[in-house]
């Protein structure tokens, strides 16, 4: 493992020019770990925007053959992490080994399969509208049409997911196979983590010629105002608080040349057990329930922090059973002191509501955080009560029984936006409650039947996105291939002679690239 120096990526270059030193520290115990992190200065800031810029011409024009084996490469580094950074990882997070093992293979997944995008072409988008010169009234003339990279973007890791969301995470990597480089803002709970990912990151750069300044990387508190309000950076990416993301929208769209930020902030993923689910599996479903909630002490962004119930006896006895599992569940260590604070004054929220009832779990002492579990009147959601709706990151959930169907729906519809939405059921269930579907689908981007919420596969289809505040931007999605449309703009040529056309919109294109030619999917040579 390479030296940790914690200075700051510009250029291709290490920088620490300030005097203000930073350290991580080990979550579990609060020491301070061994290591000193350089704040970057705004000067810093300024030169790892301008790299960026600087390296967006050549770095976009290169093929999409040349940027899959950037990515292709950061992710063998990402393999040839050892032991030694698993270690690392699990001190700045107290997430188990197996954990970040797992993670990292999904870390370099990601960065493969943006490459196989890069490598089918389907990104460019390439619609051909054929010159029609015949055409009465008026001809049509020769338009053609594709996507590039909006620019440099600016990526703020994620403290949940170290490596998936972090460093060389679904945004970078969805920018970085967009054509646009990225300044990376380093997550202050695991900077040792962020030096070494960032290293092999620049390792990957340098073994494939990539233009320096494709990737740059800052640290310190602060620093983020004037990364988004530098006039290079083009768009944002970002997974964290509501309070996060919409400070950094406001930034974003108060410049003077507006760009748009894609943030993931908040979702509390309601999961609604239908009345045949628990006549057939109560117990099933309340095991599997209570383990989703305190997986990873309920540091996801899809943990199910809402349960839904028609009022029944064999409801009444489901909420006991949960309650049951909850108050037998170990307390576990977060991701660091902040998070912990966060979840102690989220828990006062509820603790405090009139509205809302505590049902399990012992109270919150020492370093380390409870599972509990809440249930709250239904009037407050259906009349969008915030507490109610307001996220409590980490291992605790809240029920709500419903009178009837009717009641239901009227609670769904009191929900602000969700990433997910989970329906427990039977055949049944599905046809007694067949209105559920069109209902959730404008509620949330993602509907699972009888799975649990938490767990995102990294494929083509998966939607990680959904109606604020789950996101800034309902049309998108940060896990997944579609996550790339986020920083490609549409081009349009006219008339233009074959010779300088971009090689994707040419006659006889090469390319084993899907296009729409004259409205028709097509992948011949015209």
């Amino acid at each position: 493992m390479t030296q940790i120096l914690g200075h700051n990526y510009i250029g291709g270059q290490r920088s620490a020019a300030g005097a203000v030193k930073l350290q991580s520290v080990d979550a579990s115990t609060g020491e301070a770990l061994p290591h000193d992190f350089y704040q970057a200065t705004p000067e810093e800031v300024d030169a790892a925007a301008q790299a960026a810029a600087s390296a967006y011409p050549a770095y976009r024009s290169l093929s999409a053959e040349r940027r899959a084996q950037f990515l292709d490469t950061i992710a063998d580094e990402l393999d040839a992490l050892g032991d030694d950074f698993v270690a690392v990882v699990c001190r700045e997070t107290a997430l188990p080994a197996g954990r970040i093992q797992g993670e990292r293979g999904r870390t370099s997944g990601q960065m493969r399969l943006f490459a196989k995008v890069l490598r089918r072409g389907d990104f460019y988008g390439a619609r051909i509208d054929q010159a029609l010169p015949e055409r009465q009234p008026l001809p049509r003339p020769d338009l053609r049409q594709y996507r590039i990279g909006l620019g440099p973007v600016a990526v703020f890791g994620a403290s949940n997911f170290p490596l998936a969301f972090s460093t060389a995470g679904g945004d970078t990597a969805s920018a970085l196979a967009a054509g646009c480089p990225v300044v990376f803002k380093a997550h202050s709970g695991h900077m040792a983590t962020a030096e070494l990912v960032a290293d092999a990151i620049i390792r990957a750069a340098e073994k494939t010629a990539m233009p320096a300044g494709v990737f740059n990387m800052i640290f310190g508190g602060g620093v983020g105002e004037a990364l988004v309000k530098h006039p290079a950076i083009q768009a944002v990416g970002f997974t964290g608080s509501l309070k996060g993301g919409r400070a950094l929208c406001d930034m974003a769209a108060a410049r003077p040349q507006p760009i748009p930020v894609f943030a993931e902030m908040s979702s509390i993923n309601p999961v609604i057990v239908l009345p045949q689910a628990l006549a057939a599996r109560a117990q099933t479903v309340a095991r599997d329930l209570t383990a989703s909630v305190v997986q990873g002490c309920g540091q996801f962004c899809t943990n199910p922090g809402l349960v839904i119930g028609i009022r029944s006896p064999q409801f009444s006895a489901f909420v006991q059973q949960v309650a049951a599992l909850i108050a037998d569940q170990p307390a576990q260590t977060m991701l660091n002191a902040g998070t912990l604070a966060s979840y102690g004054k989220g828990l006062q929220k509820l603790l405090a509501h009139p509205g809302i009832e505590h049902l399990a779990g012992s109270a919150q002492q020492g370093n380390q955080a409870q599972p509990q579990l809440f249930k709250a009147d239904v009037s407050l959601l259906i009349e969008g009560d915030e507490v109610l709706q307001e996220e409590v990151f980490g291992p605790t959930t809240v029920f709500v029984e419903v009178a009837d169907q009717a009641q239901l729906s009227a609670a769904l519809n009191g929900l602000h936006g969700q990433l997910t939405a989970t329906i427990i059921g039977e055949s049944a269930d599905f046809e007694q409650f067949g209105e559920l579907t069109a209902l959730l689908e404008q509620k949330v981007g993602r509907i699972l039947l009888n799975g649990y919420p938490t767990g995102v596969e990294v494929c083509d289809s998966m939607v990680h996105g959904g109606p604020y505040p789950a996101t800034s931007d309902a049309r998108g999605t940060s896990v997944g291939t579609l996550a790339i449309d986020r920083f490609l703009r549409p081009v349009c040529f006219q008339n233009y002679p074959d010779s300088l056309l971009p090689e994707p919109l040419k006659n006889g294109n090469p390319l084993r690239i899907q296009r729409l030619v004259d409205g028709k999917p097509s992948r011949d040579a015209l």
